[in-house]
């Protein structure tokens, strides 16, 4: 299944001032394609919710993303997937989309309680393996095989971005092929 930005919604999870210096590499690759998909995300109409797991904890969302970050700012949560928390699930209820691009941290935790809750939901899940991190790889890799075998779909930021531009020559393709280079 194509992604249509007219289906879809972002959920950025948990990246956040604390959490990020623990993840494998220091969250870098997560943080830069995070700030991809949610470039690509407000340029192309495609609403996107933040998550912020803890905050007084973990810290806020890290300053890369701040400028991103949706009028509404993140939502703040104890739940580990998204969808349970109250206040989250609202807005993701009245965005009506029902296709998800995943990205956050840490992969095995929130990002997967996100997709398994999700995919149970009926859900199309797509996940941003190059927007995710964890502390460890084979956390990750377990991750994304449970995703998989739930029904989610493990994609990359350019797929993401690029289905959702579905063609070159337009304003935004421009604007857009620049931040992947």
């Amino acid at each position: 299944m194509l992604l249509d930005r007219n289906k879809s919604c972002l959920i950025v999870v948990d990246i956040q001032e604390r959490l990020a210096p623990a993840m494998h590499d220091g969250g870098a690759e997560a943080i830069r394609n995070a700030a991809i998909l949610m470039q690509a995300a407000k340029l192309l109409g495609v609403p996107t919710l933040v998550s912020e797991q803890y905050p007084r904890g973990l810290g806020r969302t890290v300053p890369q993303l701040a400028e991103y970050m949706p009028a509404g700012g993140p939502v703040e949560k104890l739940e580990f997937a998204c969808p349970a928390n109250t206040g989250f699930a609202e807005q993701l209820k009245a965005s009506a989309k029902r296709q998800i691009v995943l990205a956050g941290m840490e992969a095995h935790i929130c990002v997967l309680q996100t997709a398994l809750m999700l995919c149970e939901q009926d859900f199309a899940v797509f996940v941003a393996a190059d927007a995710v991190a964890s502390r460890k790889q084979s956390s990750m890799d377990h991750a994304f095989s449970r995703i998989e075998d739930a029904g989610g779909a493990i994609i990359t930021t350019e797929m993401a971005v690029f289905e959702w531009l579905q063609k070159a020559g337009s304003d935004e393709f421009k604007i857009l092929s620049k931040l992947i280079q």
